[in-house]
């Protein structure tokens, strides 16, 4: 799977097979063991604060109390006049400490060549925003939460300068409710890690 054009997709396989583990252990007794070989940037994945800024936390600097069992609200963006959100559409929401997670819609050309560009945004203003209205992590179901064409990538900048986690390449957003959930995104604790994929959910109350 490439989740982002021109990164290479994993790679998976096995470190011991259980046809070689046979000569290993006692006879009826097989093991597996498995190898990955992959960019951080695959599948859904968090981005932490070192991503962008090189004095930043790194993933294992984050708490788990900043990735998981966050109050949730997802803001609809499905029905956008272009392809830049801005600040307006969160206006009036209570994001404070919140996992603001942005449906809008374009996980339905996930895994297609239509994902690989055109793709919906956070602009710098929206970005600005919800550090200013305290929210905690920003996800959206989209290629990237800046515009790839835009060079100096603004959101990211921003929200992780604040140290506001970003998750991306979501799915599903359409299935959650817009609030009354818990979101949870923990990657594994990888120190020198700028990014790296995680399981995305949500626990419904």
């Amino acid at each position: 799977m490439v989740t982002y054009p021109g990164l290479a997709s994993p790679v998976i396989s096995d470190w011991l097979s259980r046809d070689a583990s046979r000569a290993k252990y006692a006879p009826g007794t097989t093991f597996q063991i498995g190898k990955i070989e992959m960019i951080a940037n695959t599948g859904t994945y968090m981005d932490a604060p070192f991503h962008r800024h090189a004095d930043g936390a790194d993933i294992a600097a984050y708490p788990l109390e900043a990735v998981a069992d966050l109050e949730g609200l997802v803001v609809r963006a499905t029905a956008r006049a272009g392809r830049g959100l801005d600040a307006g559409v969160f206006r009036g929401r209570d994001v404070r400490g919140k996992a603001v997670l942005v449906h809008t819609g374009w996980d339905a050309h996930w895994r297609t060549a239509a994902y690989g560009s055109g793709h919906p945004f956070l602009t710098r203003d929206a970005a600005q925003h919800l550090v200013g209205a305290g929210a905690a992590l920003v996800g959206i179901d989209s290629l990237n939460i800046d515009d790839d064409k835009d060079g100096t990538r603004p959101a990211h900048t921003i929200l992780l300068g604040a140290g506001i986690a970003i998750v991306e390449h979501m799915t599903n957003l359409g299935a959650l409710p817009d609030t009354g959930f818990h979101f949870f995104a923990v990657p594994p604790k990888v120190k020198g890690m700028g990014s790296f994929p995680v399981r995305a959910f949500a626990h419904i109350a």
